[in-house]
């Protein structure tokens, strides 16, 4: 039995936990699947403990204190979701009771566990239980009971991980939600897979096999599922500047992201490497002039390239600088620097589809981060966004209720910005709080004004169901349309247009003077022109437009002002 472990053992337990969630995520996916289909706690649990996994294979700590603080700084750059930022906050809590140790012993260990859970409660607004919360509360007790009878970390994550499934089995009872679509907490399930890895990894049992996704998808993108349209960009350019100057190249990363997105540097003394997606390489490359002397250049069509490789071509490529760019592309987020202020407030919004985006960039978002029900962005990606917009106030709108505990972490992270975050729960409410922005008043004024926006905006949407359930008295069936309105069951259909009739007539939409319908990825216009027909003709006093959202689960989102 392991009693003891260092920093280089708490590393590769770290990393077997990751491979463990990255091998079950589908089955935790599952089981948040209420029956929409936008179950994603496994997949940010595992993308969110992928980046710590990423991280200690790249930075070999010998004391425990080292290793799990590394561990905690990655799991709050990589926090996805709800379960990502709680999962992040449990280890936060532990590399706090870790701090300045050189290895920990059962008793340690257990006290850094409770430390966890200490810091995740105090995190969460209003703890529910029945939740990942109540399944590490339970399990870092036990395990600190266990220790006082076996001075061993091997025991002490043996009896953690009972009394957890204990636990994660009595959930059903604690929340009627889960009661109701007969499932235990998704989150909890999570947390104790991770655990069992590491108990796994004292035991010499062999991890399972890791995939590539356990890094976020940007990072390995698949340009064969790529559409023209999907490609904002349409060069990819890298190059290197020998430097001439000692001048700050601040001013020259504004620039760049005033021309694309994607934008990496990477300096040091004598010279700094670029790669960023643009429409207009040429420009980049003259700006680039003003600092130093232009040494290697790569430019890429990533158009033409998915062209090819969507038709089962090699795509062509200059080769010049793939060492450069695989070290650019290896570059920490924190190493982007943060834009200068150029105005008062800025705002950065989540969305998911084309559509959506340009509404949110026609109504004058500085940043657009790609994200909804099946992919949350991370801290570190909402980070990125917020310390490139040229601001002294940035605005944050998640957009989706699962994305609003991420964002809230990233407040007090960006030096020289104010970060406020608007907790709105979807991509409507966003859209009301950017139209009552006023750039003359101040921040506390606008802050009141997009929340009390948000809050008048009464939000349906109609999916898919994923599997069979019961639910509030509705015996739903897989491939059921279904309607939400307000995040709750509003009814199932087997057909949509007596859905969507059906939403016309309830009485968010009777009284609203404003009416949005969003249409999704997966309706033809003339579709979404059959729905625009029955609300018009349910709906006869109210304003109506009609909208592309391009948006994935949600055939429609409805918003009623």
């Amino acid at each position: 039995m392991v009693d003891i472990i260092d920093g280089a053992l708490f590393q590769r337990m770290v990393i077997h936990g990751s491979a463990s969630i990255n091998a079950q995520k589908q089955a935790i996916n599952d089981l948040n699947v209420f029956p929409v289909p936008d179950g994603d706690t496994g997949t940010n649990m595992s993308l969110t403990i992928g980046t710590a996994a990423a991280e200690a294979k790249k930075k070999p700590a010998d004391s425990i204190g080292k290793a799990a603080s590394i561990n905690a700084s990655a799991l709050l750059r990589g926090a996805r979701g709800n379960s990502g930022v709680i999962l992040s906050l449990l280890f936060r809590g532990v590399s706090k009771g870790l701090k300045e140790k050189d290895e920990a012993d059962g008793v340690i260990f257990a006290a850094a566990l409770n430390e966890g859970v200490s810091a995740a409660y105090k995190a969460v607004m209003k703890p529910a239980e029945g939740t990942i919360l109540t399944v590490s509360r339970l399990a870092a007790a036990k395990g600190a009971e266990a220790a006082q009878e076996n001075n061993s970390v091997e025991a002490v994550l043996e009896a953690a991980i009972a009394e957890g499934q204990s636990a994660l089995a009595n959930t059903i009872n604690q929340n009627p939600v889960l009661k109701k679509a007969g499932v235990v907490d998704a989150g909890g399930k999570g947390f104790l897979c991770i655990l069992q890895g590491m108990l796994d990894e004292l035991r010499g049992v062999p991890a399972p096999e890791e995939e590539d996704d356990s890094l976020p998808a940007k990072e390995s993108a698949d340009f064969a599922a790529l559409t023209d349209e999907e490609i904002t960009f349409t060069f990819d350019t890298v190059f290197i500047v020998r430097k001439t100057t000692n001048k700050s190249i601040e001013p020259f990363r504004t620039y760049l992201n005033s021309i694309g997105d994607s934008l990496v540097i990477g300096e040091d003394d004598e010279a700094f490497k670029v790669h960023v997606h643009t429409d207009t390489p040429g420009a980049a490359l003259s700006e680039a002039q003003k600092y130093g002397t232009l040494e290697l250049a790569k430019i890429e069509n990533m158009r033409t390239q998915a062209e090819e490789l969507a038709a089962g071509k090699k795509a062509q490529s200059t080769d010049d600088l793939d060492q450069v760019e695989a070290e650019l592309e290896s570059q920490e987020a924190g190493e982007e620097g943060v834009a200068a202020p150029e105005k008062k407030f800025g705002v950065v919004a989540v969305s998911a589809g084309e559509g959506m985006a340009s509404v949110f960039k026609d109504l004058g978002v500085d940043g657009v981060i790609s994200g909804g029900q099946t992919m949350n962005p991370s801290t570190e990606d909402i980070l990125r966004e917020i310390a490139r917009t040229p601001a002294e106030v940035v605005f944050v709108l998640p957009n989706n209720k699962n994305i609003i505990m991420a964002a809230q972490q990233c407040v007090g992270l960006v030096e020289g910005k104010e970060v406020v975050v608007i907790p709105t729960r979807t991509v409507p409410q966003g859209i009301s709080a950017m139209l009552v922005l006023d750039p003359e008043a101040d921040a506390e004024t606008n802050a009141a004004a997009m929340e009390e926006a948000r809050k008048n905006v009464r939000t349906s949407e109609i999916t898919y169901a994923a599997r069979d359930s019961d639910f509030d008295g509705f015996e739903i069936h897989e491939g059921d349309y279904m309607a939400l309105a307000e995040g709750q069951l509003f009814g199932t259909d087997r057909a949509i247009d007596g859905l969507l009739e059906r939403l016309a007539k309830a009485d968010s939409q009777q009284n609203a003077e404003f009416i949005s319908i969003f249409y999704g990825e997966d309706v033809t216009e003339e579709q979404a022109n059959g729905a625009l027909a029955i609300f018009q003709k349910e709906c006869p006093s109210a304003e109506i437009t009609l909208l592309s959202g391009g948006q994935p689960v949600y055939y429609y989102m409805i918003s009623a002002e």
